[in-house]
């Protein structure tokens, strides 16, 4: 990978995760977004359209085909993240996957194993760890700002007003339910501050179309680290973080989806107040760290390696056989 050209991208997919992904490569530099697959002509002469990109193909195997193509976003809906993934990785194309990752660890594992296998770059596109407020929370607690992190409380749910049977988020064929779209942010931050746990268990609210409704998650290890963590389709909930620790705590207001700042309260000081604005929308940080890793010639990233995802699916998979939560393709 040369340092002197833009690195080249392709998007799999028209969706709104790949409208905002777009949005976030704007304002990359060194990146140019060459092309973008539909399984509709139209739909991707739309998306092209909007954000001016010059190769617009009707199917994915036309646009993993295209030998200028770097890297190439994920951006399907969780039931077809492991069958793109792995179609692009054949292809000889790196690729950042949108979370979650796969529907399940075996999904996961078959991904990561093609990408080792032909030492292709991989990653999960958990577009959170990378924004800068919560680079500077990594760093204050491996500082020891807040003494020894000691418990996590977390949560991310949103109300849908007029449940729909075939919307994705209550369609249990394409991963529908609260832990795989919002849960994920959540548990990948207990994982991000405590790693893999040991103790697992949750309960969850299956609604009528078989998926979690609502959840709620605890989750341990032997070292005494606790995260009480919730998700929802049904209500709306804080969007809030709060990491506990043995010197203060860090609360995060909305650690989701503006994640510009942060308080300290340190024990017996005044709270202090971060504040690190993103330039752009967000998206564009998981872009630079991608393309960070090309060019140093990395298969993974150090900041979201695929053993940590790979964990986190287990995670996962673990509260759903709790649940009682099975997707067809299981």
């Amino acid at each position: 990978m040369t340092n002197q050209r833009p690195i080249r991208w392709g998007i799999l997919s028209t969706g709104n995760i790949a409208a905002k992904f777009a949005e976030g490569l704007s304002v990359v530099p060194d990146a140019e977004l060459l092309a973008v697959g539909s399984r509709s002509a139209a739909s991707a002469a739309r998306f092209g359209e909007k954000w001016g990109i010059a190769r617009r193909y009707d199917s994915y195997d036309a646009l993993v085909a295209d030998p200028d193509i770097d890297i190439i976003y994920v951006a399907t809906p969780h039931s077809g993240h492991m069958e793109e993934t792995l179609r692009c990785l054949r292809a000889g194309k790196a690729v950042i996957c949108e979370k979650p990752f796969a529907i399940n660890t075996q999904q996961a594992q078959a991904m990561v194993d093609e990408a080792r296998a032909r030492k292709i770059f991989l990653m999960e596109a958990m577009w959170t760890r990378y924004l800068p407020a919560i680079v500077r929370v990594r760093e204050l607690i491996a500082a020891g700002a807040i003494g020894d992190v000691r418990m996590l409380t977390a949560d991310f749910g949103f109300r849908v007003e007029h449940p729909d049977p075939q919307n994705r988020l209550f369609n249990l064929e394409l991963g529908g339910g609260g832990l795989l779209d919002v849960g994920v942010y959540p548990v990948s931050l207990a994982s991000m501050l405590f790693g893999t746990p040991t103790r697992i268990t949750g309960m969850a609210d299956l609604g009528p179309t078989g998926i979690d409704e609502q959840a709620v998650m605890v989750l341990g290890d032997e070292q005494g680290h606790m995260a009480l963590l919730a998700t929802s389709v049904r209500v709306s909930t804080p969007w809030e973080a709060q990491i506990l620790g043995e010197g203060g705590r860090i609360h995060i207001p909305n650690p989701w989806w503006a994640a510009d700042e942060f308080t300290i309260h340190r024990n017996g000081q005044q709270p202090e107040r971060v504040y690190l604005p993103r330039t752009g929308n967000g998206y564009n940080y998981e872009a630079i760290e991608a393309m960070r890793c090309l060019r140093a010639g990395l298969t993974e990233s150090e900041i979201m390696p695929l053993d940590e995802t790979l964990a986190i699916m287990t995670t996962m998979d673990t509260l759903r056989k709790q649940w009682g939560l099975k997707y067809p393709m299981e």
